[in-house]
């Protein structure tokens, strides 16, 4: 396996025209790229700061406000943190989780700093801390990308409309950019320094002091938060599954997955580090192929769609196409027809749908053939496309530990025609790709799907 210390120059970007000027020390304002490990962010700024001679700090800033986060997302995003804690503190390095706005944070602890590094996120709210930050601090600000293999602007310069576009661009840079980072040792510790924070010890305290949503709860009994946890399960998920991957990645009944999303999704584990990992397993070649299709390819797709898209997570974003024949048969008649709270309830006629939403509400998970069967059939059961638009999204983003998510945008708004073709015209559907209880019973098995869901169910509520 290749190793460097060297942080690609596409990685890095500097966000505003200000010096590096005669601070106290480094920070690097960690937000996306929560973790100690396969961090470019945080290599980069270990190795700026040896470079000055000076110490590193690691702020994290903890708001109780982002969009549609609820407890669930909190607890698993501390359980990391705590991990991340850890981690730095081996390495001499101090990390201070400081409640507030995260831009705030960053500005305020950034004052005495010779230079302020960040990690990148794509969605708005990421993009517009990094924006504030950048324009108020008074030294530089450098952003470094850990989060995608390939840096989005590299692989495109635009929205691409399907994965057959961007493909070929992405696998020109992988032999680039798959390459395992190797830490670098910051020569001064900074564990004495007096950074204020949080005491990660007891996350409890922490949760029970915010003013969050509570009306989701936290999932540790399930899935734990962090690097190492999500180590475990990768190392659990290539020594039993990966040799049957390609052949049940689409079956639900199963559970062939690597369960990686909702780590991604918080930056607990890097794409680099877990594609290197699957690629050191080598064989069979399909399984290979086809994790790093959709651990790259697939992902970075959907990094590039809210990237270049303003509306990524409006009806608005859709294609031409889409939005005309969605509203040709807008007012066509609908043989069922649910309210968002019977769908959030698991109360219609379909068992292999009311599964699927009960696998998502009590795990915060669910297989992701179910997840596309799942959203089509919204579509089908709305009175309208919009209305449909907004509950997918609403209950995606509220009960996914992987919600709020690039991924979440781009595959809630494939349900009705984004990064995809028209297909055979039918009702309500019009020529946006249709999904029938009949091709799940004919392509996988749901019935022990709906099984394994209702005995994982029965077994949390034993818990």
């Amino acid at each position: 396996m290749r190793s460097t210390k060297r942080v690609q120059e596409e990685r890095v970007q500097h966000l505003n025209a200000e010096d590096v000027r005669d601070g106290n020390y480094v920070l690097y304002w960690m937000q996306s790229s929560q973790r100690a490990e396969h961090n470019h962010a945080l290599e980069y700024a270990v190795q700026r700061a040896d470079d000055l001679g000076q110490r590193l700090l690691v702020v994290f800033g903890l708001t109780d406000d982002y969009p549609e986060a609820n407890l669930r997302h909190y607890a698993f995003m501390l359980e990391g943190l705590q991990d991340v804690e850890e981690a730095l503190r081996k390495r001499g390095i101090k990390l201070a989780v400081r409640k507030g706005s995260p831009d705030d944070v960053a500005v305020e602890v950034g004052k005495d700093a010779s230079l302020i590094v960040t990690d990148r996120g794509y969605m708005r709210p990421q993009r517009k801390w990094r924006e504030k930050v950048a324009r108020e601090a008074k030294c530089l600000v450098t952003q470094v990308e850990s989060d995608v293999v390939v840096p989005v602007e590299l692989a495109s310069d635009k929205q691409e409309h399907a994965a057959r576009t961007l493909r070929p661009r992405i696998h020109e840079y992988l032999d680039d950019f798959l390459v395992a980072l190797t830490p670098t040792k910051p020569k001064k510790q900074s564990l004495n320094m007096r950074a204020g924070g949080l005491d990660l010890s007891d996350t409890q305290k922490i949760l029970d002091d915010m003013n969050l949503d509570r009306s989701v709860s936290a999932l540790s009994h399930l899935y734990r938060g962090g690097t190492s946890e999500a180590k475990k399960i990768l190392r659990r998920f290539l020594k039993d599954s990966f040799g049957v991957y390609d052949r049940n990645r689409n079956q639900p009944q199963t559970d062939d997955v690597s369960h990686m999303s909702k780590y991604l999704h918080f930056g607990h584990i890097s794409p680099v580090y877990v594609a290197l990992q699957a690629q050191e397993k080598g064989s069979p070649r399909e399984d290979v192929d086809s994790f790093l299709e959709e651990l790259i390819v697939r992902r970075e797709l959907t990094m590039n769609f809210v990237y270049f898209t303003k509306d990524y997570d409006s009806y608005s974003n859709l294609p031409g196409w889409a939005k005309k024949t969605l509203k040709e048969h807008k007012q066509d008649d609908r043989e069922h027809s649910y309210t968002a709270k019977q769908l959030e309830n698991a109360e219609t006629h379909d068992e292999y749908w009311n599964a699927a939403m009960k696998e998502m509400v009590h795990t915060g998970y669910m297989h992701n053939y179910m997840r596309m069967y799942w959203g089509k059939k919204i579509l089908e059961w709305s009175n309208t496309p919009e209305r449909a638009y907004r509950t997918t999204l609403y209950l995606n983003n509220k009960y996914f530990l992987d919600g709020r998510d690039p991924n979440s945008y781009a595959n809630v708004a494939w349900v009705f025609g984004q990064h995809d073709r028209g297909w055979t015209e039918r009702p309500v559907f019009g020529k946006v790709r249709y999904m029938a209880a009949s091709g799940l019973e004919r392509k996988t098995k749901p019935r022990q799907y709906v099984e394994k869901v209702e005995k994982r169910v029965e077994e949390i509520g034993q818990a």
